[in-house]
């Protein structure tokens, strides 16, 4: 018995091993599951023979057979991978996750162009059925570009889209044009709608950073985008009317998918920016030196030169002072951190999107950063066959640490750093903060230095589709943009702005402000698509939109701190206050037809009636038709055989587009003011002349395309031309102080644009292991001023001038033709034979629009490995270099300025060849401030971004519970090439004036950037 017991205790271990041993190898162990399915073409449903099915990361595959049907066993848990491809039809990948039987349809094969949806507006289109000029930038072709903003990520991606960052801070303001620019006082910015919400694209900034604005599309995430279409003849923006008048952006949002399980996608990246090149300026000696030789060079004399001997009274000789750089404190190497995270699927009836994202990024320039963080929600649900249901809901808090970089010395953070002269201390010789030059202290600024900004913002969207026919459906749309934006500085009493006004006063200056921004949207649209046989189709879409757009803005100020420890106003003894509100409206009725016969014959007409609260009674209404047609000329019998050649389309177009947006929004009205007291007692004075006959301001607008796509899109071209002429400018014209009034606005001038667009699109090799393909965009744009009753000029000094006959943009200058190698001096153009320069010598010369611009794309796939080099250019354009102007001063400022090295190729004895004049502060040469000699060629090629990647092949990812795993590294502005001589000419000290391009004052470069990056989804 108990050897019975003993070996019953033995046993029943031993089986417990053994069974869990079967259970385990049973669990773990490989079962082949088998897949089935058919593959057929989507244009006719018939039957793909000899199309190959490989499973994704391994050697699997099964060909298909006459009947379209195949097997393929695979030795993998379910979900995998299957990549279908066939000779002439477009390879697709699809995910697995039941063992059911497939249908997979294959596209025709146009190398992923013709075929593809694009989003026009209030609908979709394929491709090769547009009449109009529209142009799609996927996501992850700007994704790892470290910017901020997703305007400024679009640079160079798109042919006829003008786009510069105006400062290498992170979320500041871009200018962004499509096919150039229209107005002077309305805006010129494009409309830009998100998942079918009109958003605000105007900063709501209103403490000044010294000529610069924030980029209100730095609130939204480029990781939730789905897809970004740039609209950009009238034909396909004419349907949005008025608010259309510069193109149109769309950009929709990533949505998940019916009857598709949950999929998890992480990603993350960190890096780092540095400023590749700073400004040369002359070092302490050399400072010294040239001042000395303006002082003799004036006849003034030897013995009394400001740099001289202590002992006599001097401020030491040039060899004993010293070199003080202020450029490396200011700058730093900042660090870059972005993480996104995004849930996406659906069922039978559901389907959702669930993301987040948080950024960070330290600017190159002490103390500023850029923080966003933001959640999106995208959410649709089918109440029934008939009725569907959508949500779009995006929120974002972004924050800002800023500082005053631009134009003007009172807490100019780099005025300090570049414009005090290289040989002043930083400190006092009892350690106290040295203050030169009427800028502040480089070290106070970088320490104290107290603004910041808050701009919390929610874009929603609820809309309702009701399919009331199977060929009529209807939906409406509510869409709101919220914009809730904050600001806060104070200086404190080591400040300049700070400082207290008398000895023994109080110090200390702050303010405080929230603007808020409500833009309400209602539209409602139906859409009639008939069944008019095969050769056949038309959809005819009729709706109307109200928008609401309100703004309010309250401000306090305060002088006067008990110490700086206080910084709220509360606690100011001088305290002041300021309040807005603004409202205005739009309605607008609208319809579309679209029609195309045998897809050999499309038209495209549509008609917009827009009503603005802007203008008077007898003007509130405009209306704006366009027309778009085109010819497939591959559809024709003498081109239908040619198996080469995919498409061959001729386009055309034509419309006309309103504009009143940028201006007041009651422009037309006379308007009365309070706060104009006297004796104490309120009062009231008139601000605003009427004008009862302002009226809209009109584009017309003409474009004529070619698309040609050979070799199934092995090589894909697409041709533009277009023309657009702007009449009766809404201009805020100015009056003759008499009048008591500064300006009114009213209807004058014309403006014209027109220009070429060439986009090519290249398939070099498209192997199984090896992949490599080319985009490249070029595009030039005329600008002229054709007609405008008086100059304008524009900026401090008037460097700028807007005349008819010259373009927007452009410069007005005295031009300095060469420097008299036997004087010295400078010779201008127009002066007479005393040196005598007269105003009327004054020219508009030079001007900032590119005679060329683009970016140039190649991709390249080996194996699992995958490389990006994206190159952006300008060729032609004009900066004017204020830094220059400044800093290469001759002697005229002496203490006061910082001296640009260039200052060292001066003239200095007879026989000298130079365009940089004899030092003195008597004459012509250094003070004629609109100086020629100051104009520079702007033009640049970037090498704007370069990602290497590696995905882990899905045999091994899949054992981790993964799809996919992907590791990578990019660089951004890693080389420049130029002419200019500063450290970049793409660069805008005036980015809050729209009238305002191509000039650098102290305005910190483009950064140069490092990341690696991981991207996981499960």
């Amino acid at each position: 018995m108990k050897t019975s017991n003993h070996n019953q205790q033995h046993f029943r271990p031993a089986t417990l091993l053994v069974l869990l041993s079967l259970f385990f190898s049973s669990a773990f162990a490989q079962q082949t599951i088998t897949l089935t399915g058919k593959v057929i073409e989507e244009s006719n449903q018939k039957p793909v023979p000899g199309a190959t099915i490989s499973l994704k990361g391994s050697q699997s595959g099964v060909i298909s057979a006459i009947d379209g049907v195949f097997s393929l066993p695979v030795k993998q848990k379910l979900p995998v991978t299957l990549s279908i491809s066939f000779v002439g039809l477009e390879t697709q990948e699809i995910d697995v996750y039941e063992a059911e039987p497939l249908t997979i349809q294959l596209k025709e094969g146009t190398g992923n162009k013709l075929n593809e949806v694009v989003v026009v507006g209030y609908g979709t289109q394929t491709r090769k059925d547009l009449t109009s000029a529209i142009v799609s930038v996927k996501p992850d072709e700007i994704q790892n570009i470290p910017k901020v903003s997703i305007n400024e990520q679009l640079q160079g991606k798109a042919a006829g889209v003008q786009i510069s960052s105006n400062t290498g801070i992170p979320g500041e303001g871009v200018f962004f044009r499509i096919r150039g620019a229209t107005s002077i006082n309305a805006t010129n910015d494009p409309l830009y709608v998100v998942d079918g919400v009109f958003i605000n694209s105007q900063s709501l900034q209103s403490m000044t950073t010294q000529g610069q604005r924030t980029n209100p599309l730095a609130d939204i995430a480029a990781s939730d985008i789905e897809s970004i279409e740039i609209l950009k003849d009238a034909s396909a923006t004419a349907i949005y009317g008025a608010r259309a008048a510069n193109g149109v952006v769309i950009i929709t949002t990533k949505r998940g998918k019916y009857n598709s399980r949950p999929k998890v996608n992480l990603n993350s990246t960190v890096g780092w920016a540095w400023t590749p090149k700073l400004w040369n300026l002359v070092t302490g000696p050399e400072h010294a030196s040239i001042i000395n030789e303006a002082w003799i060079n004036d006849g003034k004399s030897f013995a009394t030169r400001p740099f001289r001997p202590v002992s006599e009274g001097g401020r030491g000789l040039p060899e004993e002072q010293k070199t003080y750089d202020r450029l490396n404190d200011v700058f730093r190497t900042g660090l870059l951190q972005s993480y996104s995270a995004s849930v996406s699927g659906g069922t039978q009836n559901t389907k959702y999107y669930i993301g987040g994202d948080y950024t960070k990024q330290e600017a190159t320039m002490r103390p500023v950063y850029f923080q966003r963080e933001g959640g999106k929600i995208n959410l649709d649900q089918k109440i029934s066959k008939y009725v569907t249901l959508s949500i779009s809901n995006s929120i974002s808090k972004t924050y800002r640490k800023q500082a005053r970089i631009g134009d003007g010395p009172n807490g100019g953070m780099l005025q300090a750093a570049l414009h005090t002269p290289t040989y002043l201390p930083k400190f006092n010789a009892d350690g106290s903060y040295a203050k030169w030059a009427g800028f502040d202290n480089l070290d106070v600024l970088i320490k104290y230095t107290n603004m910041n900004s808050n701009s919390y913002r929610y874009i929603g969207n609820f809309k309702a589709q009701v399919d009331v026919l199977p060929n009529v459906h209807f939906t409406s749309s509510w869409g709101i943009d919220l914009n809730d934006y904050d600001e806060f500085q104070y200086w404190n009493s080591f400040t300049s702005l700070g400082a207290p006004t008398t000895a023994g006063a109080p110090g200390g200056s702050g303010s405080e402000a929230n603007t808020k921004n409500i833009v309400w949207t209602n539209e409602q649209t139906f859409e009639f698509v008939p069944k008019l046989g095969n050769k056949q189709s038309l959809s005819v879409l009729v709706g109307n939109s109200l928008l609401d757009n309100r703004k309010t803005f309250l401000s306090a100020n305060g002088s006067g701190f008990p110490n700086d420890a206080f910084e709220l106003i509360t606690s100011a003894a001088t305290r002041t206050s300021d309040n807005d509100h603004t409202e205005s409206g739009l309605a607008s009725y609208f319809g579309r037809v679209n029609y195309d016969f045998a897809k050999k014959y499309f038209l495209t007409f549509s008609l917009r009636f827009d009503g603005s609260s802007k203008f008077g009674s007898k003007n509130k209404w405009g209306t704006f038709p366009s027309v778009g047609l085109a010819w497939q000329l591959k559809e024709e019998a003498f081109l239908k055989n040619v198996e080469w050649l995919n498409s061959l389309k001729l386009r055309g177009s034509f419309g006309i587009i309103g504009n009143q947006n940028g201006i007041n929004n009651f422009a037309s009205q006379g308007l009365w003011g309070g706060g104009y007291n006297y004796a104490g007692l309120p009062g009231i004075a008139p601000e605003q002349l009427a004008n009862e006959n302002l009226k809209w301001e009109t584009t017309r607008q003409t474009d004529f395309g070619l698309n040609l796509n050979i070799l199934n899109g092995i090589l894909d071209l697409e041709l533009d031309y277009y023309q657009k002429y702007t009449t009766g400018l809404l201009l805020q014209f100015p009056l003759p102080y008499k009048t008591g009034y500064t300006s009114i606005y009213r209807n004058d001038g014309e403006i014209s644009n027109k220009g070429f667009e060439v986009t090519l699109t290249s398939l070099n090799i498209n192997k199984k292991n090896i992949k490599w393909s080319t985009s490249i965009n070029i595009a030039q744009n005329k600008n002229l001023i054709e007609k405008l009753s008086i100059p304008i000029n524009q900026y401090t000094r008037e460097w700028v001038r807007m005349e008819q006959g010259h373009p927007l943009y452009s410069f007005y200058l005295y031009k300095q033709l060469y420097v008299d190698p036997q004087t010295g001096n400078s010779v201008f153009e127009g002066q007479d034979a005393s040196g005598n320069v007269p105003t009327s010598a004054r020219q508009v010369m030079g001007n900032t629009w590119p005679k060329l611009y683009g970016g140039i794309t190649n991709n390249f796939q080996y194996k699992n490995f995958d490389l990006s080099i994206f190159f952006n250019f300008n060729y032609g354009n004009d900066v004017f270099n204020l830094n220059r102007y400044f800093l290469e001063s001759g002697g005229t400022r002496d203490d006061k300025r910082a001296l640009h090295a260039n200052q060292l190729k001066r003239w200095q004895k007879p026989g000298d060849i130079t365009d940089v004049p004899r030092v003195t502060t008597i004459g012509n040469n250094y003070n004629l401030q609109q100086n020629s000699r100051f104009l520079e060629d702007g033009s640049f090629l970037r090498l704007s971004s370069l990602t290497l990647g590696y995905t882990l092949p899905e045999t091994i990812s899949r054992k981790i519970n993964l799809n996919k795993v992907k590791v990578y590294v990019t660089g951004s502005n890693l080389w420049l090439l130029r002419k200019y001589t500063d450290p970049d000419p793409e660069i805008n000290v005036a980015g809050e004036n729209q009238n305002v391009q191509g000039l650098d004052l102290g305005t910190p470069p483009q950064p140069r950037t490092f990341q690696f990056g991981l991207n996981l989804t499960f």
